[in-house]
């Protein structure tokens, strides 16, 4: 159509730069089908949320376990993007919990019951999560730019964000193929005729349901195993021959020194993220997708601080695998409380982080140890805490009549849990060896400096306490 007047005022880009004229008279788009992909890309990527989640306890491999707890926020984050344009878009939030596809069903219960973390991995990362980037990428350039920019806006944060997960997934899973050249992938051309018959991720292939092969893995409803597991790095993960916090509030010893214990209770804290599964898992149907959706970035969080302690042991210059990283705190929660208790404990020792004494404290001795690694993530970690302070306030404390309350439930069940310090010793699992004066020898050494006769005596232990120096109930 030809007009005589002017359409656009010199060289300034038309339509805030969301695209040319000629693309924006076009009209072959709908709020339905925007609606239809939106919906179709918010159940697979719950759906891959929560298989990670689901696998992030029992999976033995430290690298392994980050990457799930990274990987089930990001696609937390996702999911919620799209809630919330759906949303706006006349469509009831109860919408959102339906299954679009029996086919998209089949191929993510295939990949959740998987048999081994290759094929779960290979479901992930060469399957499913392809398959939903190139989704994204055609809702990006399909949607119409103007009528429909929010949702472009979302295809394209989602496919950046997505294609740096899908690249680090990929390294993992060539990894893991690298150490077992002989693994068969035939699984991958199965999830492949699943998705295919489907329609593809996004439904804008051509449907054939009648062409999906039978199940095979997920024949059997897949089964939650809470029970964390270790890779063989982590020895004698039953050793609570060494009490940090005992250490860490004696006045007796140096900042710089207490830098250890700390990096030592930051890689302690991957037996939280291994904890917190169990509670989506074990709630999933019983408290609403915002719930989880904060609860993974806790989660996520912690997998976080497991790191910062790695990578501070790394800086100076001790093996972190010559330390026992224990895992009975999760172990034992995992075993002995249900979902609604361990929220419970999960949120009485996060309120207990915030006086003088928690956070702040670390970072003080952070600040005063003249290690600027110590301090800076000492800083992010109080940030962090403080977070999670606030999540259980949202969504455990309204459950009680009060804080104080909630508090003491988190506190008597806490006081529930057994430590069985001595029948894991009594059992052969541990000798509760003191690993302390090893490694503290070794990061003097590293700093040049002569060890605190006083720090190297240091010999408490988890015997009758728990991290929170209570004293703990008797082993029946």
């Amino acid at each position: 159509m030809e007009t005589d007047f002017p359409l656009t005022n010199g060289n300034i880009p038309p339509l805030a730069g969301l695209c040319d004229m000629s693309t924006a008279i076009q009209a072959n788009w709908s709020l339905d089908e925007s609606v239809r992909r939106l919906l179709r890309l918010h159940h697979c990527l719950r759906r891959l949320h929560e298989m990670l989640v689901a696998h992030l306890a029992s999976e033995p491999i430290y690298e392994l376990k980050t990457l799930y707890s990274h990987h089930a926020y990001v696609f937390a984050e996702q999911v919620t993007l799209i809630r919330r344009r759906v949303g706006e878009m006349r469509q009831p939030p109860l919408g959102l919990d339906k299954s679009p596809c029996e086919g998209l069903d089949l191929l993510l219960d295939e990949i959740l019951c998987a048999p081994s973390n290759l094929d779960l991995l290979g479901g992930i990362y060469a399957v499913a999560l392809p398959a939903i980037c190139s989704a994204c990428e055609r809702l990006q350039n399909e949607a119409h730019p103007l009528a429909d920019a929010p949702t472009v806006r979302i295809a394209k944060l989602m496919r950046f964000e997505l294609s740096e997960a899908l690249q680090t997934g990929a390294e993992a899973v060539e990894a893991l193929r690298k150490k077992d050249p002989s693994f068969q992938w035939e699984r991958i051309d199965y999830y492949q005729s699943i998705l295919s018959a489907a329609g593809d991720i996004d439904g804008t292939e051509k449907r054939n349901l009648e062409a999906l092969p039978k199940r095979r893995d997920s024949i059997r409803p897949f089964e939650y195993d809470s029970q964390p597991q270790r890779d063989e790095r982590f020895g004698d993960t039953f050793n609570a021959g060494v009490n940090p916090e005992a250490f860490l509030y004696d006045d007796r010893f140096s900042a710089r020194d207490k830098t250890l214990m700390m990096y030592y209770k930051r890689i302690r804290e991957i037996d939280v993220p291994e904890m917190m599964a169990s509670i989506l898992v074990e709630l999933r149907d019983d408290e609403p997708w915002e719930f989880h959706a904060e609860m993974t970035r806790q989660l996520w969080d912690e997998a976080r601080h497991a790191m910062m302690g790695e990578v501070g042991f790394n800086a100076v210059g001790i093996d972190w695998t010559k330390i026992p990283i224990n895992f009975t705190w999760s172990r034992n929660l995992n075993g002995q409380l249900s979902a609604r208790q361990r929220h419970g404990v999960l949120f009485f020792i996060e309120q207990g982080l915030m006086p003088r004494t928690g956070k702040k404290y670390e970072w003080e001795v952070g600040v005063q140890s003249g290690d600027p690694l110590s301090a800076l993530f000492q800083d992010f970690d109080w940030a962090d805490e403080v977070l999670h302070a606030q999540i259980g306030r949202r969504w455990y404390v309204p459950k009680f009549a009060s804080l104080n309350e909630a508090m003491k439930y988190g506190d008597d069940c806490w006081s529930q849990v057994l430590s069985h310090w001595q029948k894991y010793k009594d059992d052969g699992l541990t000798e509760h060896r003191n690993w302390w004066p090893e490694i503290y020898a070794k990061a003097c050494q590293n700093w040049n400096v002569e060890p605190d006769p006083a720090a190297m005596a240091f010999c408490e232990t988890y015997a009758d306490s728990r991290a929170d120096l209570k004293k703990l109930p008797a082993d029946e």
